[in-house]
């Protein structure tokens, strides 16, 4: 495993003790839904997130929050619509934003990051 894959899995992990710290407990990591590779499924009472982890090491390019592309943001709708369809949590999108930098990570949660029509 590369040093860009390395860092992804750490931001992941960091990502899912983040969340568990907040009161989400974690369903899937890794997982596929309709074709779509979900980093996070969580859920909290009757609420369900699919979060997309971003991890940057610079912040000149935007930083993690926004790397998220018009492309994902479609294919992360679709697996939502999926899940929805399936049963009756209510799902929404979150984004989890990780810099790294000299003195550890910032962590940032974005909930509602993507929405239907955004």
């Amino acid at each position: 495993m590369g040093v860009p894959q390395q860092r992804g899995a750490a931001a992941e992990t960091l990502a899912a003790a983040f969340l568990e710290l907040n009161g989400w407990t974690i369903e899937a990591r890794n997982t596929r839904i309709a074709g779509v590779e979900i980093d996070l499924v969580v859920v909290r009472g009757r609420t369900r997130a699919l979060v997309e982890v971003k991890s940057r090491g610079r912040t000149d390019y935007g930083g993690a929050a926004l790397a998220v592309d018009r492309a994902k943001r479609e294919r992360l709708r679709r697996a939502a619509r999926c899940l929805v369809e399936r049963d009756a949590f209510a799902t929404r999108i979150d984004v989890v934003a990780i810099e790294w930098n000299e003195d550890g990570a910032a962590v940032r949660r974005y909930p509602n990051a993507v929405q239907e029509g955004a």
